[in-house]
């Protein structure tokens, strides 16, 4: 499962509460890219290549909301998914209560306000 993830910063856009309407877009190459702020998309343009690469195996918790590269979780089968965990054995435990929640917010279907509210540049 993907979660919009700021190419430059690679911040979770769920993490800091910033929905795909709200946040700064990019079309590269006939794709489009989210970030946290504009800043980041200035940036971005600069060297967009260089922050692609760095984001390719970046995925988030779907309850901690902690951004890793794929190398480093833990994969729990989940139905027809196969979904990447920070290794915190709470997570994957949390998670088992209410998959369908951590999920939806994941995936952005649930409005979430973000873990810092209003910190981001």
């Amino acid at each position: 499962m993907k979660t919009k993830i700021c190419p430059t910063c690679g911040c979770s856009l769920v993490r800091l509460g910033i929905s795909e309407k709200s946040a700064t877009a990019l079309n590269y190459k006939n794709q489009d890219y989210f970030f946290c702020c504009s800043g980041c998309a200035n940036l971005f343009e600069n060297d967009a290549e260089k922050y692609i690469k760095e984001i390719e195996s970046v995925v988030v918790c779907p309850v901690c909301l902690a951004e890793k590269q794929m190398e480093q979780t833990f994969k729990v089968p989940y139905n027809n998914l196969v979904i990447p965990f920070c290794r915190c054995p709470h997570c994957i435990t949390t998670f088992k209560e209410k998959p369908q929640y951590y999920l939806d917010r994941l995936s952005g279907k649930i409005k979430y306000g973000g873990l810092f509210k209003d910190l981001c540049c």
